[in-house]
């Protein structure tokens, strides 16, 4: 699948902190990077598959933008970034993030068909 990148820009803690949340929670998607940007700035990238990112951008935007406290200042996605750009911007997966990558990309899923639970 081809994989973006999308970014958020807020001024002020509380909407980063919401939007992170809403995003992890609305896409499959994995936060690789929190760059504080400034004294009231903060940046968060995710990446993940192209449709997983844009579901996941939306609903950071609208969390961010409801977040008691700050602004939303600006986001954007980046669908298949050049491997120029991902080597050198803070976009990239890493070690950090290598087992919320694996539970995005490799969910498990349990089956209704497989049996009864243990004690039933």
């Amino acid at each position: 699948m081809p994989q973006a990148v999308g970014s958020l820009e807020t001024k002020g803690f509380p909407p980063v902190l919401a939007a992170a949340d809403a995003m992890v929670k609305a896409g499959r998607v994995t936060l690789v990077n929190y760059i504080r940007a400034g004294s009231a700035r903060f940046c968060i990238n995710i990446r993940g598959d192209v449709s997983e990112v844009k579901a996941a951008m939306a609903a950071g935007v609208e969390a961010a933008k409801n977040a008691p406290g700050g602004v939303l200042e600006t986001w954007v996605i980046i669908p298949r970034p050049h491997e120029n750009v991902v080597g050198v911007l803070p976009i990239d997966y890493t070690e950090d993030v290598a087992q919320y990558r694996q539970a995005v990309e490799e969910p498990i899923i349990m089956s209704s068909n497989s049996g009864s639970l243990p004690g039933s």
